[in-house]
């Protein structure tokens, strides 16, 4: 939920809502002169949510957070569930545009599916937040984590555990068209510029997916035994590439280094077992919160959606 709670932040800075400078301090209390304006901006405004699919550890906190920090502010707060479904989720986005809410905000599936249509809604004056994967389009706001950062964290970890042993490595990335896959590989790609000794022996897309990712660490172990480490771009997929390690006898012989939004069953307790030698935790838990900052801004007279862009990222 830490992206909600961010995000909270965003959209209250969209709607235009910046912080007013206390009065002098006096004999009897006063009237805070930014509640009033405050509230009024926000009741009976429309956020919208557009996740790929509400099924997993970071969606689901993210809504949490939104409908938490947005409701009590007399917002109404809508979710669209496309379900892993890249045409459920551009027609659910191309809907919204005719619904004009005052802002939305989006998980993009890839770079490209739902670019022309975040231009067209902040054309049409709907401000467009992107969270954790964005696309093309750069927007009003994105809120999300430093992939690249994550990246070369997790690679230069299983540089390091490769020292004195064969020095075969392994990447799984997530989607290919993700902009979450494909910033993490240039960080990969930029430690490893570094080190001349590792070789790559596998880099494939396991599509988010823990069963292909599963099959494709069986494949590589299959091939190469002597494999010192893996870089795996989701925590929520690698748990098959963690199975693959364990079920090959490997478990703490093969680095197996991650990144993910901190769900306790899914990431804490597997590095916990050895499943995971490392993973980079991007909380999804306080985000939520920037998140409506900037919806809040966007819900009274302010710059119109794109002439104003912020981007708001951590490791």
């Amino acid at each position: 939920m830490k992206y909600a709670v961010r995000t909270a932040k965003v959209i209250a800075a969209a709607f235009g809502l910046a912080a007013i400078a206390a009065p002098a301090l006096a004999q009897q209390g006063l009237d805070e002169p930014f509640q009033k304006p405050f509230k009024e901006a926000l009741a009976g405004k429309t956020v919208a949510y557009v996740p790929v699919a509400m099924n997993f550890d970071l969606t689901e906190g993210w809504y949490a957070g939104l409908k938490k920090e947005l409701e009590p502010l007399g917002v109404k707060f809508e979710i669209r569930d496309p379900n892993w479904n890249t045409n459920a989720g551009a027609q659910a986005v191309t809907s919204l545009i005719s619904e004009k809410p005052a802002v939305m905000v989006i998980h993009n599936p890839d770079v490209q599916t739902y670019a022309k249509l975040l231009q067209r809604a902040e054309n049409e004056g709907i401000y467009v937040i992107q969270i954790n994967m964005g696309s093309a389009y750069r927007s009003s706001a994105f809120v999300g984590a430093n992939w690249i950062e994550i990246g070369e964290k997790d690679t230069e970890a299983v540089v390091k555990a490769c020292q004195g042993k064969s020095n075969k490595i392994a990447i799984v990335q997530g989607a290919l068209s993700a902009a979450a896959s494909a910033y993490t590989l240039k960080g990969v790609e930029n430690v490893l510029a570094k080190h001349p000794e590792i070789k790559v022996v596998s880099s494939q897309a396991a599509d988010w997916d823990a069963a292909k990712a599963k099959a494709i660490t069986q494949t590589v172990l299959k091939q190469n035994p002597d494999l010192c480490g893996i870089v795996g771009f989701w925590d929520g997929m690698d748990i098959g590439t963690a199975a693959a390690v364990k079920e090959a006898g490997l478990t703490g012989k093969v680095f197996v280094a991650t990144s993910g939004g901190g769900e306790r069953k899914g990431a804490c307790e597997l590095v916990k077992s050895g499943a995971f030698d490392l993973n980079m935790s991007y909380d999804c838990r306080p985000r939520p919160r920037r998140w409506p900052a900037r919806s809040n801004g966007c819900c009274r007279p302010a710059p119109r959606p794109a002439r104003s862009r912020v981007r708001n990222t951590r490791p």
